[in-house]
C-alpha cells in the first residue's frame, strides 16, 4: 500500500476492526476467494457491458440491439451485484487506508458515474433499445463511449489501488 495518510473515521475504523475484517485477514483462503469473486464480478460486469456498448456503436450490425439487451443487461447486473458485495468484503480489510487511496477514491467515482450513466440510459427516452431497430440514436452511442472509458477507468483504477 501507498505513503499515503489512512482516513481514521470511526466507522472506517470499526469496520476494519469488526470480525468481519479480522476473519477476512486472517482466513488463508477468505479473502483469496473474495478477491477472486471480485475479479470474476467484475469481468462479468464488463463483458456484458462491452458486448451491448460495443454493438451500441456499430460492431455486430447483424444483432439487434434489444436481443443483446435482454442477455447482456442481466450479465451485467449479475456482475455488479458480485464484484459489489466481494468488494466491500475486501474493503473490510484495510478500510482506513483504502479510504485515503487515490486509486480507490477515483474507482469509486468512475463505478458511480458508470452507474449515473446506466440510469440515464435506461429512463431516457432514447434508452429503449426496442425502439431503435438497427441503428441506436446518437445518444445511446455517446452513453455507450463514456460508459466504456467509465468502466475501463473503474478496472484499471481497481488494478492500480496495489500501487499507490
Amino acid at each position: 500500500m501507498g505513503a499515503h495518510e489512512a482516513i481514521r473515521h470511526p466507522w472506517l475504523v470499526a469496520l476494519e476492526q469488526s470480525g468481519l475484517g479480522a476473519s477476512m485477514r486472517e482466513s488463508l483462503l477468505l479473502y483469496p476467494l473474495v478477491e477472486v469473486l471480485h475479479i470474476l464480478g467484475f469481468i462479468t460486469l464488463f463483458a456484458g457491458i462491452a458486448v451491448f456498448d460495443l454493438r451500441v456503436l456499430g460492431f455486430g450490425r447483424n444483432l439487434m440491439p434489444a436481443h443483446l439487451a435482454r442477455l447482456c443487461i442481466p450479465l451485467a447486473g449479475a456482475g455488479l451485484g458480485l464484484a459489489i458485495a466481494m468488494g466491500l468484503l475486501l474493503f473490510s480489510t484495510e478500510a482506513t487506508h483504502l479510504a485515503a487511496n487515490p486509486a480507490f477514491q477515483f474507482k469509486l467515482g468512475l463505478i458511480g458515474l458508470g452507474l449515473l450513466n446506466v440510469g440515464v440510459f435506461h429512463f431516457a427516452k432514447w434508452g429503449k433499445a426496442t425502439s431503435w431497430g438497427a441503428v441506436p440514436p446518437w445518444p445511446a452511442r455517446v452513453s455507450a463511449v463514456l460508459s466504456l472509458l467509465a468502466w475501463t477507468g473503474a478496472v484499471i483504477c481497481g488494478r492500480l489501488i496495489a500501487y499507490l
